[in-house]
């Protein structure tokens, strides 16, 4: 089974609700992003956007230019239905270790990855990744990168992943970023695992 497929099958089996990272408290998210230097039009990506509540706080705090991209369609649909409002929220159905749509995009103010990154334990995949970051996260703009922590979780949906700590964001994301906070946050999932993540805020200089 492929990736993509991997991600089509979970969104299509598993209402909102029940999946193993729902999150229905967003507090450490909000926490970074309310501050980073954003307007209502500042262009926000939500990077494995997912069915996530988050672009619903996003738009609640204010937010209007949002895109949210996902592997997986489906999800893609359900948040788009969800939020029904295609003049502030831009889905986009791209795979980030073979970005297409994702390249054309205009330069974002908010890059916001809460947990997808950590999927790619393929170091060309992750090359890929930072490359297509620092493309498109524009001078001054914000990065936020929360993933699963050292020592924590060795897989997320039956998946291998990759720990992460601040140093290694740091080095992957290059002098051009510096680093305005981090914080480690134990999250405990709706089946009542502990999952120990590193939460980072980066600026652009």
């Amino acid at each position: 089974m492929s990736v993509k497929q991997h991600w089509e099958n979970v969104y299509s089996k598993y209402k909102n609700e029940e999946l193993g990272w729902f999150e229905d408290d967003l507090t450490q998210s909000l926490k970074l992003i309310n501050q980073c230097d954003l307007n209502a039009n500042s262009l926000v990506l939500n990077i494995g956007s997912g069915t996530t509540l988050l672009v619903d706080e996003l738009i609640k705090e204010g937010l209007t230019n949002i895109i949210a991209t996902d592997i997986s369609e489906t999800a893609n649909e359900i948040l788009a239905k969800r939020i029904n409002d295609s003049s502030k929220l831009t889905t986009i159905t791209d795979d980030l270790t073979q970005p297409t749509m994702l390249t054309e995009i205009n330069q974002v103010d908010l890059w916001i990855d809460r947990a997808v990154l950590h999927f790619f334990t393929d170091e060309k995949d992750q090359k890929t990744y930072f490359d297509l970051l620092k493309t498109k996260v524009k001078s001054k703009g914000y990065v936020i990168l929360a993933m699963f922590a050292i020592g924590g979780a060795e897989k997320c949906s039956g998946l291998p992943i990759k720990q992460y700590n601040k140093n290694i964001f740091i080095d992957k994301l290059g002098d051009d970023f510096e680093l305005l906070d981090n914080f480690d946050f134990n999250y405990v999932n709706p089946g009542g695992h502990n999952r120990p993540y590193i939460y980072t805020l980066f600026q652009r200089k």
